[in-house]
């Protein structure tokens, strides 16, 4: 389930979103995507646009979880000349931009508790008022849609996320289940990213072998369609022979495959940093295709990406010079990291992550006390 305006696979599961997206086409109730990353959540939210009578007018779709809260609203609403430094002209919101459209708040579940209230006043007066204005200017003419791959009634529990504000979104619920769980449809996902790489890159369009066929059926997809979607597109461009075979095949696939079949755990936010940090460490891929590009995509959130980020600083002990090196990124790239982090709210303070050897007269004295630890840490 990739691409605008088109489901592919063969499941049940494929079968019921269908129906689910023709139903709440033919309303303007606020609705609820929910899904790991890389499902196609997007997908979705752009086909409920697509078969409404909204279909002629704009779709905005806003990532919430990689914009730092001080844009957010800004971005959303608009801002008024003066309002903030840098404010030259009055400048129109998202929501502006959809007026007679669909609206799309990816990871709704990253929004600070701020956010969402001023959300939720949204939601409730349909006024859109711009940051530094002293009153509305516009009734919104714009339908809801919002995505998560949170848990968002855990986080209601955890005081995360606001109950009033779930249940104002929560009209319609649309679940996507993981790749993993509906392996039918993967066959029929390779044969459509494969042609489409093909006319995409302007190549043959390569065959699969069985055995590689059947290495990427059992493959448990972590990353979702989103990650088959770019692996299939690795194979065509380096498909030699017109055929993919399974020694083209990815490492992950392949040692998956060598361990054989396991029990999937559903992906924490955890495993995703680890993730990402050993392709890095070990397998010495860049930064900026591995957590840069889907970061942008939206395939992982702020949290994953502040996860990767603190393992390095732990490893370097707060230098981001030194990350440069472990993060495999050139050095004249220094500025754009630091640029990069700032601007997602990521680059986070390199002084807890220092380390600093204890004084031999302090040292003694805690050993007296029946603590040994060489170093201590500062921040």
């Amino acid at each position: 389930m990739e691409m605008r305006r088109q489901l592919v696979g063969a499941s049940a599961a494929i079968r019921e979103i269908q129906l689910e997206i023709e139903c709440a086409g033919r309303t303007d109730a606020k609705t609820l995507i929910t899904g790991e990353s890389g499902v196609g959540k997007e997908v979705v939210a752009n086909l409920i646009h697509h078969e409404s009578r909204r279909r002629f007018a704009p779709f905005v779709a806003i990532n919430c979880a990689g914009i730092p809260d001080s844009l957010l609203e800004s971005e959303l609403f608009g801002h008024v000349r003066g309002s903030f430094t840098d404010a030259h002209r009055d400048q129109k919101g998202w929501l502006d931009q959809a007026q007679g459209g669909t609206i799309f708040l990816d990871e709704i579940g990253e929004m600070s508790s701020r956010m969402q209230a001023v959300l939720l006043r949204f939601l409730e007066s349909g006024e859109i008022q711009r940051v530094g204005a002293d009153r509305p200017h516009a009734i919104a003419a714009v339908r809801v849609i919002a995505a998560t791959n949170r848990d968002l009634t855990a986080r209601i529990a955890e005081n995360q996320f606001r109950e009033d504000l779930y249940y104002r979104l929560n009209v319609i619920r649309i679940a996507i289940p993981p790749l993993r769980e509906r392996k039918e449809d993967i066959q029929p996902l390779l044969a459509y990213f494969v042609r489409l790489a093909s006319e995409t890159h302007k190549i043959s369009e390569a065959a699969i072998h069985d055995e590689t066929m059947a290495r990427l059926v059992e493959y448990s997809w972590p990353g979702n369609v989103r990650e088959l979607k770019n692996v299939v597109e690795r194979l065509v461009v380096r498909a030699r022979s017109g055929m993919i075979l399974p020694s083209d095949l990815p490492k992950e696939v392949l040692t998956a495959w060598s361990r054989g079949p396991a029990p999937v755990a559903v992906p924490t936010s955890k495993s995703i940093s680890d993730r990402l940090y050993e392709r890095m460490t070990v397998d010495g891929e860049s930064f900026w295709s591995v957590v840069c590009e889907p970061f942008m995509s939206r395939d992982i959130t702020r949290d994953d990406l502040r996860a990767v980020i603190t393992r390095g600083l732990e490893h370097t002990k707060g230098s981001y010079k030194q990350l440069l090196q472990v993060f495999n990124i050139a050095p004249e790239d220094y500025k754009r990291l630091l640029s990069f982090l700032r601007k997602y709210g990521c680059h986070l303070p390199f002084q807890k992550f220092r380390t600093i050897p204890v004084r031999p007269e302090a040292l003694a004295f805690r050993r007296e006390a029946g603590d040994d630890q060489r170093f201590v840490k500062t921040g």
